[in-house]
């Protein structure tokens, strides 16, 4: 015999019946939150059906209780005495079991949110980076298709051999569009065919100096990232001046970060190459960012009459 003269057989019976029923509408509810998720109304939702179902609960239980133990009056008797703490408990395991049910499913729906956001925003970004390597190339072939055409009567010999470099030069553009990161090696292989065609149509007042560390040259940067930051230097070298200019290319590695500087001559009267930075640098700086998330890896800056563009690239580990 038990604590208030109940036998073993009825106790069994009586906490198969009520939790038997408690553990299926926990499942229930679980299971439901699969298919339907409460938004902003999720806590009245867990508190009116935690109440709900415990009354239920308790309802059913009260009659299978009855059906199987009817005639025992003083088990009814302890069953109904009892019914305050069995309704307590079944609520508050039904709300624990709600909670945790709901709990689980807004985090993984909250996980599936921020892949696909995060998805978003890398297509966002590659479309934004393939756009802002296309806008780079338009200005540089106009300026030499013009130039071609100015050759063309007076240097026929230098206009052909110029469209073989511009050819020469689009061929590794296209090559490098399916290639987000280059080396510094290879970076400056495709620098030295724009300077090519950039010196026929400047001729001897284009000069260039080019030097890096050893190290730097399999150092990796991002496609077609120097040249309209050369391009942008020769605009300002050498459009306000009929004087020799010569640019300087230097590289090194500082901290395992690739260090681009580009140096040339400006006309401090004349040139105002912090406001004209143009669309060149201004596309190199939102690509750094899109990269890297920093607003630092490009920076300019003016020592006498020189014009400097110093570019930091990290190393991707």
């Amino acid at each position: 015999m038990l604590q208030q003269n109940v036998t073993y057989t009825q106790a069994i019976a009586d906490g198969f019946i009520t939790f038997g029923l408690l553990g299926g509408c926990c499942i229930f509810i679980i299971n439901n939150m699969r298919y339907y998720l409460p938004k902003q109304e999720k806590y009245y939702y867990v508190l009116i059906i935690s109440l709900a179902i415990s009354v239920l609960c308790l309802f059913v239980s009260k009659l299978l209780v009855k059906l199987f133990f009817g005639n025992d009056t003083h088990f009814m008797k302890v069953f109904e005495d009892a019914i305050g703490i069995r309704f307590g408990i079944s609520f508050l395991l039904v709300g624990c079991m709600s909670m945790v049910g709901l709990l689980w499913y807004t985090q993984e729906e909250q996980q599936l949110m921020n892949e696909r956001k995060i998805d978003a925003e890398k297509m966002t970004k590659e479309a934004e980076l393939f756009k802002l390597r296309q806008q780079l190339q338009p200005h540089f072939l106009f300026n030499s298709l013009n130039s071609i055409s100015a050759l063309t009567g007076m240097q026929p010999e230098k206009a052909r051999h110029m469209i073989q470099q511009l050819s020469d030069f689009l061929r590794g553009t296209l090559r490098k569009d399916e290639h987000q990161w280059s080396t510094l090696k290879e970076e400056l292989e495709y620098l030295a065919l724009y300077l090519d065609i950039e010196k026929v149509r400047f001729g001897h007042r284009l000069q260039t100096s080019i030097e890096t560390d050893e190290g730097a040259l399999q150092m990796k940067l991002p496609s077609l990232l120097l040249q309209p930051v050369v391009e942008n230097a020769i605009k300002f070298g050498l459009y306000d001046t009929v004087d020799d200019v010569c640019i300087h290319i230097q590289a090194r590695v500082v901290k395992n970060m690739l260090e681009v500087t580009v140096q040339n001559p400006f006309d401090p009267e004349t040139s105002q190459p912090l406001q004209g930075t143009g669309f060149g640098l201004a596309s190199i700086k939102r690509r750094l960012f899109l990269l890297f998330a920093r607003h630092d890896l490009l920076q300019t800056k003016t020592e006498g009459n020189s014009f400097i563009t110093n570019i930091s690239i990290p190393q991707l580990t």
